[in-house]
């Protein structure tokens, strides 16, 4: 089974994409803050990344950055309110293989994470 990491300070919004993915077949664990998020993604295997930008501790882009450091190959979506050209392009130039911004669709959502996840299949 696909395991997802979502890192989310909005609880609310964390479990909403935890019930969401865990109805749709996908194993997830949550962080509320993006050294959290740090810290299992150095302790778990996940196959993919759902990141916010705006998190206590570590912001989503530096935790990007720090994600690419460790794995070059696991897919990143970014998943926030920021939604300016100069944000999505920030988003990227960090490492991130997409971006959403909020509010989402989930079922755009699961369709963005079965590309990401069949792209990511294909290049391992």
């Amino acid at each position: 089974m696909q395991t997802i990491l979502i890192v989310e300070d909005e609880k609310r919004v964390a479990d909403l994409l935890k019930i969401g993915l865990e109805e749709n077949g996908y194993q997830t664990m949550v962080a509320y803050d993006g050294a959290m998020g740090l810290r299992l993604f150095q302790s778990n295997v996940f196959q993919l990344v759902i990141s916010d930008i705006i998190l206590p501790k570590l912001d989503g882009f530096e935790l990007c950055r720090e994600i690419r450091k460790l794995n070059e190959k696991v897919p990143v979506l970014m998943l926030t309110a920021l939604g300016s050209a100069d944000d999505k392009l920030d988003g990227f130039d960090a490492g991130a293989d997409d971006y959403m911004v909020k509010p989402i669709d989930l079922d755009e959502l699961l369709l963005r994470i079965g590309a990401l996840l069949r792209r990511a299949k294909i290049a391992s």
